[in-house]
């Protein structure tokens, strides 16, 4: 894996697996949210009412129906709503999807559940759950971490606090936190409220870095001693500019717990997971018993965890267990595939499973209609769970989830009646789990659709209009953390010969116009998925992807990495020709001044110092291979070191800088430099300079603001 492609899936962390809502100056937020009490019930689907036709047995377990007998289908063929998917057709195909990207892209262990009307109608692990010993996973008993996941149990249960009257959906967020974690204003007078959480539009900047997740348990933190001591810088208004954000989904933990007088663990045991039957479902992780934490999961479950896999080139890596109960409400919960499916037929059928209902009407409603109107093809934000749009037109819901090892999805759809989990216990997985759902309905729902797309060629017209490069709103805005993130947060964009549209960010994306390609919208050429550009004076200033986690802005050329890479190059030449010169320059070389004679030796000093920082940050990236060892360690030595070295060489640089106007005028010819000397003298301090400038804006120069 790539410096850039590990960092993408690391600074995404417990996340989706693309970019936050849009500002509103972008197409993908409109001036007024949807307000709640005027959501409006949509009529569940209609379902045939003759036959009745068994469900598929998994190879792990026996499936068995949740809250009623499974529906008709006709087999062999293009299926319409209201037809229950074919269960031997549909474990063939889920079965070759499965096991040829666990061979293509080196997954150790798979665990899904489709759920359909009611029932389970596949339900089954693939792989090892465990490598040494050999376990296999089992889709009733095998918990993977489902990171993001978690966080639609954070919004059902937030959402029965305002069935309760205990929270309103627009209040100010603070009303119901203790003091000591309330938002500060941080310049903005405008209140972080409670519908700012669940669209993520706090305006919260995203760090990850060492405070995310911990390994050891002696360094785990409560909820309220995180959300204090890692507050976010506010970086936006509330409502202006989106950015998915973990803070936010565990401050709306932490306000859940305050406003119902019990830890959250407890709450959602209570309120979600024992009404639900989920027996193998918890937020409490496999660590001692200490004091100042919730208790930790209990016994008879942690026998039965997934471990997490690296795959290192040749072989599975394990990694250590991934503690993130310090931010619980925003991804620690553990699951099986089992537990899954009724969650999802409890989500499907208005929250009641088993004659058992976790929340009302208005709840059911508001998971069923965005917050905000989205342009099409662009994902709007159902109070916490986000929308997705899918082949032949139909409309889902859910959620994803990542950790440093596990890759998880949850994609509802309620006019087909159908939920579709899955998770796998490797970083590779994500492709997998990003799929699944959108296979199986264009398998047998959708129209057929011939793919690639092709490109237009009117594109080329406007080519300027779209070409550059953006920089995305989900990041760290100070530190060490910024600077990563500005390096690989972002989207380059160009067009081809042929009419296309390439987008380059972690992984390269072919898109083709949808209709007039200067309107700004294009379509996945080989899928569902939509790019809408905000175009003003004929010039798009910023993207948004289908998944509507985050807005990329057309960056300056000064926050453009190929800047800073030019600039680095251009300072370790310098400084390179500076300790040569001084090595090979011959006695009459030497005549200068004693300004001159000092300047000399400060810009040598310099030299070296951006030398070594440069140096350390290269072996800082080699070793980025596995991204636990960044999660874990950061910043660690390297960095910092190099963060301290480049720190010191622009102190220097200012220096020089001051000293140059008599270094310049030197004294008579023939004690002075010569004029060759002073013009070296001067274009290095210019160098020297611009890197210092352009690392002070990205954050290198101050990793103690992180």
């Amino acid at each position: 894996m790539t410096f850039a492609k590990t960092l993408v899936v690391l600074l995404a962390g417990l996340s989706l697996t693309a970019g936050s809502a849009a500002a509103q100056s972008t197409p993908a937020l409109p001036s007024k949210p949807i307000p709640y009490s005027a959501l409006v019930k949509k009529p569940k689907p209609k379902a045939p009412t003759s036959g009745v036709r068994a469900a598929a047995t998994a190879t792990a377990s026996t499936l068995q129906p949740l809250t009623g007998p499974a529906l008709p289908t006709q087999v062999g063929a293009r299926l319409t709503p209201g037809l229950t998917l074919p269960p031997g057709e549909l474990e063939a195909y889920v079965d070759g999807l499965v096991r040829d990207a666990m061979d293509r892209e080196h997954v150790a262990g798979v665990t899904l559940s489709v759920v359909q009307n009611g029932q389970i109608v596949l339900k089954k692990g693939y792989g090892a759950a465990s490598l040494s010993p050999l376990r296999r996973v089992n889709p009733d008993t095998t918990l993977f971490r489902i990171g993001s996941i978690s966080k639609t149990f954070t919004w059902i249960a937030l959402m029965r606090e305002v069935e309760a009257g205990r929270i309103r959906i627009d209040g100010p967020i603070n009303l119901y936190l203790p003091e000591g974690i309330q938002v500060r204003n941080q310049g903005y007078e405008t209140p972080v409220t409670v519908r700012n959480l669940m669209e993520h539009s706090a305006g919260f900047e995203d760090r990850a870095l060492g405070q995310l997740m911990e390994r050891y348990p002696s360094r785990e933190r409560s909820l309220v001693d995180y959300l204090r001591q890692e507050r976010p810088r506010r970086i936006a208004a509330p409502g202006a500019m989106a950015s998915y954000s973990n803070y936010g989904a565990a401050l709306a933990g932490a306000a859940v717990s305050y406003s119902s007088g019990r830890p959250f663990e407890r709450l959602v045991e209570d309120e979600i997971f024992t009404p639900l039957g989920l027996g193998h479902t918890t937020f409490r992780e496999e660590r001692p018993v200490l004091s100042r934490l919730p208790a930790p999961m209990p016994e008879r479950l942690r026998s039965d965890l997934a471990e997490g896999y690296f795959w290192a080139g040749s072989s599975f890596v394990k990694r250590p267990y991934e503690l993130i109960g310090h931010a619980g409400p925003a991804g620690s919960a553990s699951s099986t595939a089992g537990d899954m499916g009724r969650y999802m037929a409890a989500l499907l059928n208005d929250g009641a499973l088993d004659g058992v209902s976790i929340y009302g009407p208005s709840t059911a409603n508001a998971f069923r209609t965005p917050i905000r109107r989205t342009p099409k093809g662009i994902n709007g934000w159902r109070h916490g769970f986000i929308e997705y749009n899918l082949p032949g037109g139909y409309k889902g819901f859910g959620h994803a989830g990542a950790t440093l090892s596990f890759m998880s999805n949850m994609v509802l759809v309620p006019d087909l009646g159908l939920g579709v989990f899955i998770s796998t216990n490797s970083d590779t997985g994500q492709a997998l789990t990003d799929r699944l759902a959108q296979r199986i309905v264009e398998q047998f729902y959708a129209t057929p659709t011939h793919y690639p797309r092709a490109g237009n060629l009117r594109l080329l017209d406007v080519r300027s209009m779209y070409d550059g490069y953006y920089l995305g709103s989900r990041r760290a805005y100070g530190g060490l953390e910024a600077f990563v993130g500005r390096l690989i947060g972002g989207m380059k964009v160009e067009v081809t010969k042929d009419g296309r549209l390439l987008t380059h960010a972690g992984q390269v994306r072919s898109w083709v116009p949808e209709g007039d390609p200067a309107k700004g919208r294009f379509v996945a050429d080989n899928g569902v998925d939509h790019l809408v550009f905000a175009v003003s004076n004929g010039r798009a200033r910023a993207i948004v992807t289908s998944l509507n986690t985050q807005v990329f802005t057309r960056a300056q050329i000064w926050d453009r990495p190929n800047t800073i890479l030019a600039s680095a190059i251009l300072t370790v030449l310098a400084s390179v020709a500076t300790l040569l010169g001084g090595l090979i320059r011959n006695r009459r070389d030497f005549r200068e001044t004693s300004i001159q004679s000092r300047a000399g030796l400060i810009q040598g000093l310099q030299a070296v110092l951006w030398i070594a920082a440069f140096v350390l940050f290269l072996i800082w990236v080699a070793k980025t291979g596995d991204v636990a060892n960044i999660m874990y360690s950061w910043p660690g030595p390297f960095i910092l070191l190099g963060s301290a070295c480049a720190v010191a060489a622009a102190g220097f640089t200012l220096l020089s800088a001051l000293i140059a106007p008599a270094v310049l005028r030197g004294g008579r010819r023939v004690d002075s430099w010569s004029v060759a000397r002073k013009a070296g003298y001067l274009a290095t301090v210019i160098i020297f300079a611009v890197f210092a400038i352009l690392l002070y804006r990205w954050g290198a120069l101050t990793p103690w603001a992180s």
